[in-house]
């Protein structure tokens, strides 16, 4: 008699049919997704962390939304159209990440980037791990590529993925059409940073710290591509913790990379982000391992992160009273993003159970 399947085999999508019906669904159904994801990546990037007040919660959603909110997008439905998971995501992110601070604002090579910002006195730390000849701090740059990574992409998206359905989860959301339209948002997004005095700050990297960026992002987003993504192995049949542990993994990790400064402390950064990178992978392969384990994973560092926010002064000054009413806003976000995902995520786990039963989830692979 054959083995009841299991809901979490269904949460890798591993069915090329998804793709091909993905944009048979109606407008209406599509749409909400794709605009949560533009307004809640800027939030998460620049506002979940407490980088700015509350009565500047709009204006960083309306300039930086276009930037943050659709590199996310695109993100996302590359992987989805192609049929690849989390790798080809987390890769594309770190090219955004590269792309944004090296080629964007460019605040990867601009020592004087923070100067303007209460953030000032951090300098001394980032000079201390500068890269000869290039002349950036290997320490901005795990911090800045690392939050693109974890906060402006890979969070928003697990978070509107977890509030839908187990049959729309995986399904790309946009069209051609789309795509261009937001790809179009997003250039005109990035070329406003760029020329804007606020976003670049008229710093201008040399010819040779652009090409290392345009490099980097080439090869990460070539890697992204790799077809091997593509192709999810068999799952492992051998419990997983539960996804509050990976959680918890995630936020120490967290912790453990601001440690220790200099080049000991990158070191041991790097040494237990890769660690826990492939704790989570060999996690993933095995067959407990289920939708509420990614949001754990992905949602975590936005966790920490809002409950650090009251300890961190904004970008700017602002007054007490509208930087607290920021971290408690920044709080009720949180905790209703994290516990309505969580909670749809439980409802998605019943629907996989149905869908496990129905010719849809079966159907064979076509070219």
């Amino acid at each position: 008699m054959p083995a009841e399947p299991d809901p979490a085999d269904f949460t890798v999508p591993a069915e090329p049919v998804v793709t091909r019906r993905a944009t048979t669904l109606p407008l209406r159904r599509r749409l909400p997704p794709v605009v949560a994801l533009l307004l809640l990546a800027p939030w998460a990037a620049e506002c979940s962390w407490g980088g700015f007040a509350i009565d500047d919660f709009l204006p960083v959603l309306i300039f930086l939304g276009p930037m943050y909110g659709g590199a996310a997008i695109l993100i996302r439905e590359t992987a989805r159209h192609l049929g690849a998971g989390w790798p080809t995501i987390v890769l594309l992110a770190a090219a955004f990440g590269v792309l944004q601070a090296g080629l964007v604002d460019q605040s990867l090579f601009n020592p004087d980037f923070l100067d303007d910002t209460q953030y000032a006195d951090t300098r001394a730390a980032a000079e201390a791990t500068l890269v000869p000849g290039l002349e950036f701090s290997l320490r901005q740059a795990f911090d800045y590529v690392g939050n693109h990574i974890v906060l402006t992409i890979c969070a928003p998206i697990v978070l509107i993925e977890s509030f839908l359905g187990a049959d729309r989860r995986f399904r790309p959301w946009l069209g051609r059409p789309g795509l261009v339209v937001v790809g179009v948002l997003y250039l005109l997004g990035s070329l406003l940073i760029f020329s804007d005095s606020s976003g670049r700050k008229d710093f201008l990297a040399s010819p040779l710290q652009l090409a290392f960026a345009g490099v980097v992002v080439l090869a990460l987003v070539a890697t992204a591509l790799v077809p091997r993504w593509r192709r999810p192995g068999p799952r492992r049949a051998r419990r997983v913790p539960h996804p509050l542990w990976v959680g918890l993994l995630v936020v120490l990790v967290r912790f453990g990379t601001d440690l220790t400064p200099g080049w000991a402390g990158v070191a041991i950064a790097l040494a237990l982000s890769a660690a826990a990178g492939g704790l989570i992978a060999y996690w993933a392969a095995r067959s407990g391992w289920g939708q509420r384990h990614v949001l754990a994973a992905g949602s975590a560092s936005l966790v920490s992160a809002a409950a650090f926010a009251y300890l961190v002064p904004p970008y700017s000054p602002a007054s007490p009273a509208a930087a607290l009413a920021g971290d408690i806003a920044v709080t009720v976000m949180t905790v209703a993003l994290v516990g309505g995902a969580w909670w749809r995520s439980s409802e998605g786990r019943r629907t996989a159970t149905t869908l496990a039963a129905t010719p849809l989830s079966r159907e064979p692979r076509s070219g």
